[in-house]
């Protein structure tokens, strides 16, 4: 299976209240996630937020630390996160994998830039 996702920069940023935060910019390659999120597509990704049912995020997949992939947070499992890809034809996830532990979420897609 061809890789998924691949993330690109750092930057730090600080919010008005002084705590600061990370952001990377990753470029999607793959259809697992379409329509929501659609191949060749650039995102910004926010680090250390809190995470809820639903988001899409940046991960490390579990069996293969060279490759991140973007998922959706499907419900939490114990100590981690059950993802799935909106497009279940096309995607490797949680039906493949079991359930992703939290260290490896990288952060959630904030926004499209390109």
């Amino acid at each position: 299976m061809p890789p998924l996702t691949l993330a690109l920069g750092n930057t730090l940023g600080t919010r008005q209240d002084g705590e600061v935060f990370s952001l990377t910019t990753v470029r999607v390659v793959g259809p697992s996630m379409e329509p929501a999120v659609r191949n060749g597509q650039w995102w910004v990704v926010r680090r250390g937020v809190k995470l809820r049912q639903g988001d899409v995020v940046l991960l490390q997949h579990p069996t293969r630390s060279d490759l991140s992939v973007v998922k959706r947070l499907s419900h939490r499992e114990g100590i981690g996160w059950w993802v799935l890809g909106d497009n279940p034809r096309e995607s490797e996830d949680s039906r493949h994998f079991g359930v992703v532990p939290d260290n490896l979420i990288i952060g959630r897609l904030i926004f499209r830039y390109r």
